[in-house]
């Protein structure tokens, strides 16, 4: 039997605040809200839980505060099989997103980072676990020297580093040169432009209409899977951490895989709570034979 991918994800961890509304409020505006719940999320911790439900063995790295948050962030983890003895408590509020959801789906959020932003060392432990992972997955949720603190590291040792640069910001050329794999989506990839030249291999998320890769020797578009639209917050993650754990089967494959993941993501409320499992995902594609370990 293949063992699972090791995948280390290195990122944020938050206290999703979530308002559903009929329709976002324009500024100056106030509406009335239609719901409101508390969801663990943090592109990182949703996308070391979406690698974990699909398969992978999966190491988080990342930093909480020491507030009312953080008991139940780091159970939210160690309860979806996220190896977690690598979250660091630190002085302060943990990080914290404001999210608005309209009733069509679309958000807007605003991320606090608390802890997250004082995430800037990586000790001896990080960094090896960071050497023994087959793949790093990151985000720019935390601060960028320490984003390219581990990609050194893992470059220097082998491992796959992925990189999710959101929220988009200017990064040094150092750090493009130890990324293997990017994944953004269609707003971004303009943002980024000629800096995605650089990566080897660049996954362009399109929503509904799937995701397109573009590799050294072909491109490839996968179509996403119809479904009901509820809320679209985890489906960026929930398709990051699953391609993360399907990569090293290929980039077509991957990205089916990945695709049914955002979108069975969007059919819940919440980010790291709609996270499907590997069962899900491969129902979807239609293959009811696949294993639980994310191979189909």
């Amino acid at each position: 039997m293949t063992q699972p991918p090791k995948v280390a994800v290195l990122g944020s961890i938050n206290m999703d605040l979530v308002c559903t509304t009929e329709h976002r409020p324009e500024p100056g505006e106030t509406v009335l809200g239609t719901g409101f719940t508390m969801v663990p999320g943090g592109k990182g911790a949703n996308q070391a839980i979406a690698a974990r439900r699909s398969g992978a063995t999966v190491q988080f790295l990342g930093a909480l505060g020491r507030d009312l948050f953080a008991p139940r962030l780091r159970e939210v983890l160690t309860d979806s099989g996220v190896d977690a003895a690598r979250l660091r408590s630190l002085p302060g509020a943990s990080g914290v997103a404001s999210i608005v959801v309209e009733a069509g789906g679309e958000n807007t959020i605003i991320v606090t980072p608390g802890a997250n932003g004082q995430f800037r060392e990586l000790d001896a432990d990080d960094l090896a676990a960071v050497a023994d992972a087959d793949i790093l997955l990151c985000q720019l949720e935390i601060p960028v020297e320490t984003v390219a603190a581990a990609a050194r590291h893992a470059r220097a040792h082998g491992t796959v580093v992925l990189l999710n640069p959101s929220p988009v910001r200017e990064l040094p050329a150092e750090l493009w040169g130890d990324i293997e794999v990017a994944v953004v989506n269609s707003g971004e990839a303009r943002r980024l432009g000629a800096a995605l030249a650089a990566v080897p291999h660049v996954i362009t998320t399109r929503g509904a209409d799937g995701a397109a890769y573009r590799g050294p020797d072909e491109e490839v578009h996968v179509p996403s899977p119809k479904v009901r639209v509820v809320d679209t917050t985890g489906a960026g993650d929930a398709f990051t951490g699953a391609l993360a754990a399907a990569w090293q089967r290929g980039p077509e494959r991957a990205l089916a895989w990945a695709c049914a993941a955002g979108a069975l993501a969007a059919t819940q409320l919440g980010a790291s709570a709609s996270i499907p499992d590997a069962a899900a995902i491969a129902g979807l594609l239609g293959n009811t034979n696949a294993e639980a370990t994310g191979r189909y």
